[in-house]
């Protein structure tokens, strides 16, 4: 599977999923595993195979109305070692080359769905997303 960086946005698709992860985590694997047993096309993206570019991680942390450092999980060890300050204060780009040095670090699996952007902080939570996409064309669910 492959990224389309070459666009430098993020191409969002109603029939299609895109799943950004780090396979490294048991999170990231499991997260993984439940989007590809999904009926929908999916789009994984392993953030520690695929470099994720700084315009795209700009537009994830816009969609999720947070900032690029509300990505990272700042008590990673990763992180922790690297900066060592309480409250790190670094800049957009320190915080996009955080993401992309140490893909271990991203807070969460993040799941895009059509135009909405969810933090997948536990990989049940896919399944909430998804009963939604059961419903058919007509807003129908497939019992009505």
């Amino acid at each position: 599977m492959k990224e389309e960086d070459s666009m430098g946005t993020i191409a969002t698709n109603n029939r299609k999923v895109i799943l950004y992860y780090n396979s490294e985590t048991s999170i990231g694997q499991q997260a993984y595993a439940y989007v590809n047993s999904s009926n929908r096309g999916v789009l994984a993206i392993d953030i520690s195979k695929t470099k994720v570019t700084g315009t795209q991680w700009a537009e994830i942390a816009t969609n999720l109305n947070t900032s690029l450092g509300g990505l990272v999980n700042q008590e990673h060890p990763d992180f922790k070692n690297n900066y060592s300050t309480d409250k790190a204060s670094l800049s957009e780009d320190d915080w996009i080359k955080v993401l992309q040095n140490h893909p271990s670090s991203l807070r969460c699996p993040i799941l895009v769905d059509g135009k909405n952007f969810h933090f997948i902080e536990t990989p049940s939570e896919i399944s909430k997303y998804f009963d939604k996409e059961e419903k058919s064309d007509d807003g129908r669910s497939p019992i009505e």
